[in-house]
């Protein structure tokens, strides 16, 4: 029997291709700040979860301007 390549991780990424940053320097396809864009490579599954819990909301404050 074959065995796993490896662990899928936790959280995989938000991003959705459409990789523009609008205003409050929030990506428009993902809602992820710039910074955090740059590193989410580096984020903790914890740290990334936190960061994907606030994405429905910071999503409806973009659209609501």
């Amino acid at each position: 029997m074959n065995e796993p390549a490896g662990l899928i991780p936790e959280v995989q990424s938000p991003c959705i291709g459409t990789c523009t940053l609008g205003p409050g320097d929030l990506c428009v396809g993902c809602f992820r700040s710039g910074d955090e864009i740059a590193a989410w490579l580096s984020y903790t599954p914890e740290q990334r979860r936190a960061v994907m819990d606030e994405l429905p909301h910071r999503a409806q404050q973009l659209f609501d301007e």
